[in-house]
């Protein structure tokens, strides 16, 4: 089947086929071994990329950036200090103007509202770098990385520990139950999320094959083949820190969590940043740094791939 994803938006991974999330996979790791090969490209040459940061970040910034200048595009950095998006001027508005400017945009803030109008509104390919909902180019990266370690996606077991409910844990049931990795949820139950995404993903699992388990029970994690955590607050959460630590402690990855996964093989996986001594401890995080880290460098690598395929020649 051949895959066309020109003139596309990635807003969530809903509306991704698994075809079209191994399609960038794949490419994405084509990508990386020229990179390694120093094969420089020209997909994105004379190609635009507006980077819109509500948020300030490390990963996504970077990957953004020297993704899209490897293959010969201009990435423009702008800060919530540089435009006036929903301020001064309607998120519309601003849309508008960006998608005469720009051949792709990219946005990393809180509203999922606010990047589904840039993608509505601006005529060019939008980009979600994370809101409080979703964060589809983390999960790219993280399944490209557990398919560098296991050589396939289907069939694997996951298990992620700890708040259920932020943008990773609602992003990685969604790319999991899309691509027939069984996944379950290690969580607190006020922390499970919400009913109307566990339906949609129940459905996506259903059509791959996989599973979706919900827990509070440490023995869940037997045989797993990934573990994965993410910091116990979010960015814009910090006043519940204190609160959320003292739920979340028994969810900790910690050696005696590892050990019950029953398995020598089983990798843990982190987003970054870690906190560490709260959802994983520091000898846990040493122990798979090597794996964690090629995580943090596909990034690029799977945003590259989004870009290329979406906004490239």
């Amino acid at each position: 089947m051949s895959i066309n994803l020109k003139g596309r938006s990635l807003l969530t991974l809903k509306d991704f086929s698994p075809q079209e999330i191994d399609y960038l996979l794949e490419l994405a790791m084509d990508l990386k071994a020229k990179k390694r090969m120093g094969i420089r490209g020209d997909l994105l040459c004379g190609k635009n990329v507006a980077l819109i940061f509500e948020k300030p970040s490390t990963r996504t910034r970077c990957a953004f950036t020297v993704g899209c200048v490897d293959e010969g595009g201009h990435p423009e950095y702008l800060g919530k200090n540089d435009i006036q998006l929903g301020h001064k001027e309607s998120v519309m508005d601003t849309a508008r103007v960006l998608g005469r400017l720009f051949d792709g945009i990219q946005f990393r803030g809180f509203s999922q509202d606010t990047v589904e109008k840039l993608a509505q509104y601006s005529g060019v390919p939008v980009w979600n770098g994370l809101t409080d909902d979703y964060h589809p180019t983390q999960i790219l990266a993280d399944l490209m990385t557990i398919k560098e370690q296991f050589g396939t996606l289907k069939g694997l077991t996951f298990v992620y520990a700890g708040d259920g409910r932020n943008n990773m844990a609602n992003s990685l049931m969604i790319g999991c139950s899309k691509m027939g990795i069984h996944y379950t949820l290690f969580a607190p139950k006020e922390l499970w999320p919400k009913e109307n995404l566990m339906k949609s993903c129940k459905e996506y699992a259903e059509l791959s094959g996989s599973t979706i388990t919900l827990s509070e029970d440490l023995a869940c994690v037997k045989g797993a083949d990934i573990i994965y955590s993410d910091v116990w607050c979010s960015m814009g959460e910090e006043d519940k820190a204190a609160e959320r630590v003292k739920l979340l402690k028994p969810y900790q990855v910690n050696a005696t969590l590892m050990a019950k996964t029953e398995k020598d093989n089983t990798i843990f996986l982190h987003c970054l940043p870690a906190v560490k001594g709260n959802e994983v401890t520091e000898e846990v995080f040493e122990k798979h740094a090597r794996i964690i880290f090629d995580q943090a460098e596909n990034r690029m690598h799977t945003i590259k791939a989004v870009m290329v395929a979406t906004a490239g020649k």
